[in-house]
């Protein structure tokens, strides 16, 4: 996807008609997945040094912005992968869309946010960080928890719609299991790897389906497993047979990626798995300072605030943990267009969370 200048986007004459529209525009129009951040890192640090603050780019690819800590704005750079040509439409009737759409990869995860929290920090002196990577391992949350002291406050940008916010998410852990068994005739009745690791992950399902009993399916209290990748079939030399399995567990509050992995583990009978990182699940108070002061913006701006739970993961989930300080996630966009291919954000939306914002660093900053 070849980057398309904002003011050649189709349907945008007339649109972009303020600096954080036109923000929004050029970085949902620079292609940005994981690994990939370069260009839109390197426009977003122009953004704010042409708005007279300083901005660099760190050793991990993070956009930093310092500015007054009482409270970070920040949110995620990269995209998933996939193509949605940028382009502006009218709204849909049927969605209660206001005026001018913005389609485009990112639009809601998480350029929107993104976008929006960059001019709510030049219009308040608010700290800023953009991070990378988020969409795979949080190296960059993961960086800036290792080089910067811990701010007062953390408002982290995620779509929860402008007149929403998000109080918690569940955690994540992966790890990859391998078992491997010698070569043998196929008309003997010994199981190979392969049907050792499938016999393997039903009993992971079951265990975490007895675990997750009287619960709502897939809701924001249960475990959820899911098998991302497997490889399986004899060795080059044909002495054994090896099958590996790429697996992921969603936690809910009510466990830690520690419980978890005993659950996984005690499922084992050939084989082993080895975990990879972990983060663990976030909840914070609705009574807490940053929740307070983005329902103060979000009644300001006209909206009546809910609170949120969402059963993913996100880089508030390591902020809060790290950090140990009062952490919320809001940004604008319909969280079900998340990585979908028909995302898109109103405009007016946009221009809505840009006025919480600011409104959320005046209180957090008094």
């Amino acid at each position: 996807m070849a980057t398309v200048p904002a003011d050649e986007i189709p349907g945008a004459e007339g649109v972009f008609d303020t600096p954080g529209r036109q923000l929004l525009a050029d970085l949902v129009s620079i292609p940005s997945p994981s690994g990939k951040e370069d260009k839109a890192t390197a426009h977003l640090a122009s953004f704010f040094e042409a708005q007279g603050r300083e901005a660099w780019i760190d050793d991990a690819g993070n956009v930093r912005a310092p500015g007054d800590d009482s409270v970070l704005l920040t949110s995620h750079i990269d995209t998933v992968p996939g193509e949605i040509p940028a382009r502006i439409e009218d709204g849909d009737p049927e969605l209660a869309a206001e005026g001018p759409v913005l389609w485009g990869r990112g639009s809601v995860d998480a350029t929107g946010p993104l976008a929006a929290m960059a001019v709510a920090a030049v219009d308040t002196g608010a700290s800023f960080v953009g991070v990378v990577g988020e969409e795979t391992d949080s190296r960059g949350a993961r960086h800036l928890l290792e080089d910067r002291e811990a701010p007062e406050a953390v408002i982290n940008g995620e779509p929860s719609g402008w007149d929403a916010i998000t109080l918690g998410y569940r955690g994540i852990v992966g790890g990859d299991y391998t078992v491997t068994t010698p070569a043998g005739h196929g008309a003997r009745p010994d199981a190979n790897a392969i049907n050792h690791a499938t016999a393997w992950w039903e009993r992971v399902r079951a265990a975490v389906a007895a675990e997750n009993e009287g619960k709502e399916a897939g809701g924001f209290d249960t475990i959820t497993p899911r098998a991302t990748g497997m490889e399986a079939g004899p060795t080059d030399d044909g002495t054994a047979v090896v099958a590996s399995m790429a697996t992921r567990f969603r936690v809910p509050p009510s466990e830690t990626p520690d419980s978890v992995r005993v659950l996984v583990e005690d499922s084992l009978e050939a084989g082993e798995i080895e975990w990879g990182q972990s983060i663990p699940p976030q909840v914070s108070s609705p009574r807490g300072s940053v929740p307070a002061a983005l329902r103060k913006g979000i009644r300001d701006a006209g909206g009546e605030p809910t609170h949120l739970h969402k059963t993913g993961t996100a880089d508030a989930n390591l902020y809060a943990a790290g950090w140990d300080v009062p952490v919320a996630t809001y940004g604008p966009g319909d969280a079900s267009l998340d990585h979908a291919p028909d995302e898109r954000l109103p405009l007016a939306a946009f221009d809505r969370a840009v006025a919480v914002l600011t409104t959320a660093c005046e209180q957090l900053r008094d």
